[in-house]
């Protein structure tokens, strides 16, 4: 044991000294190792990032929430919805008297909801254009993710009395309100003016596309008398804790078709839409980033090896007197086997260390300037990509060094 210990260290010796005295050598030949370790781990660094940023976004949807409208959100077909009938504000009324009239219903609160994505918000001479505005009623804190970072949201009898007031996103009272607080302001809305009396604590972009912060809410009867009844509604529904997704899916299909009246047979003419819907798009693409990734790390890291294994056939033929000098005083095959091998999975983990360094100031630099960008950096990356590494090493050091560790001695002082 002790002198397979020895040998391992009088190996690893020998391999740094090797790496030293051909540092440029040494460094062309890890090239293709560090490529492909940047590539595999700014592949797994963007899917985790991605993964994140696209968990983040669902949670401002709500695992528990799905959403009756009149299209879906599975289709880019519009054309195929746009004969449906209009949605109404009070299904959600209808929805919950039905809920309280079953207890073992699977459902929890119907909210509804309108909106507008054309609406400019105002305060003295600062303007903020492509606001989403939306008017619901008091219980769409009980359906949505979003904090209050400061004041509070409407109450039912501000709801029902359609007061003037608002609740506004984060960006909003950020750029109305830059060096003052918002709460007590009146922001102006097609000429009318709301009063904020709450301010949501900063989310985010949903899938880098549309800001949480960037829209206005107001009571369902004030959104009415500013922009009419002409907009697009939305039935938010919120499932009990307990209750499995697809069982309450059907329960509210069976709801809004009792409501809408259609025959045993007809087709719905509403969509139930929910957070999977986005899920199942994004699925591909993520599997086409990875395919990808995985594609162009294994050519690179193919390129690599072979450089490797090169090299190291290069570098036995140039030791061979020595490969024959140490034999001749009594080195054994497993010695000399051991030597370029892991003179090889040196090279290469110092072209993984490299490749990790350079992946991580990428990621550091994506951060920094692209904070909007999803990346996230793990520990198990650094881990395969070690892994990797090692094994990069292994299989492309492994025929040289037997080559050398099947050298006769007499032929190797000899060998010119």
């Amino acid at each position: 044991m002790n002198r397979f210990r020895n040998e391992t260290y009088e190996s690893l010796l020998m391999a740094v000294d090797q790496i030293r005295a051909n540092r440029f050598r040494s460094f062309l030949t890890a090239l293709g190792v560090i490529i492909g370790i940047v590539s595999i781990t700014m592949m797994g660094t963007a899917i985790s990032g991605i993964n994140a940023g696209f968990e983040k976004s669902l949670s401002m949807l709500g695992y528990d929430v799905m959403y009756i409208q009149k299209g879906s959100w599975n289709s880019s077909q519009w054309w195929r919805f746009r004969n449906r009938p209009d949605l109404k504000t009070d299904y959600a009324e209808q929805i919950n008297r039905i809920i309280a009239d079953n207890p073992g219903s699977m459902l929890a609160i119907a909210v509804p909801q309108m909106s507008s994505y054309t609406a400019s918000a105002g305060y003295r001479d600062r303007t903020l254009l492509q606001v989403f505005s939306m008017g619901t009623d008091a219980d769409y804190p009980k359906t949505a993710s979003g904090d209050l970072s400061e004041g509070r949201f409407f109450l039912p009898h501000e709801a029902s009395g359609a007061a003037m007031v608002c609740v506004i996103g984060d960006d909003i009272a950020s750029g109305l309100f830059p060096n003052e607080p918002a709460i007590g302001k009146e922001v102006r809305v097609k000429n009318r003016k709301l009063r904020v009396i709450g301010v949501f604590r900063k989310q985010g972009k949903f899938l880098g596309l549309f800001s949480f912060d960037n829209q206005i809410i107001m009571p369902l009867k004030t959104f009415t008398k500013v922009y009419g009844r002409n907009r697009y509604v939305t039935i938010r529904v919120k499932i009990q804790p307990d209750a499995e997704m697809r069982e309450a899916r059907e329960e509210i299909r069976g709801v809004m078709r009792r409501i809408r009246r259609l025959p045993p047979g007809k087709d719905d003419d509403f969509s139930i839409n929910e957070q999977q819907a986005f899920k199942s798009q994004l699925d591909p693409i993520k599997n086409g980033i990875a395919v990808a990734g995985i594609f162009i790390t294994g050519m690179s890291l193919f390129v690599g090896a072979i450089g490797i294994m090169n090299i190291t056939f290069v570098s036995v033929r140039e030791r061979t007197r020595e490969i024959g000098v140490r034999k001749a005083l009594g080195a054994r095959r497993r010695t000399i086997l051991m030597q370029f091998l892991i003179e090889s999975v040196a090279i290469c983990l110092l072209g993984g260390a490299i490749g990790l360094l350079t992946a991580l100031a990428i990621t550091f630099g994506i951060e920094k300037f692209l904070p909007d960008f999803p990346v996230r950096f793990s520990f198990a990356l650094v881990m395969i990509s070690l892994v990797v590494s090692v094994l990069t090493g292994i299989v492309s050091g492994l025929a040289p060094a037997i080559s050398a560790s099947r050298l006769d001695p007499a032929d190797s002082l000899r060998y010119e």
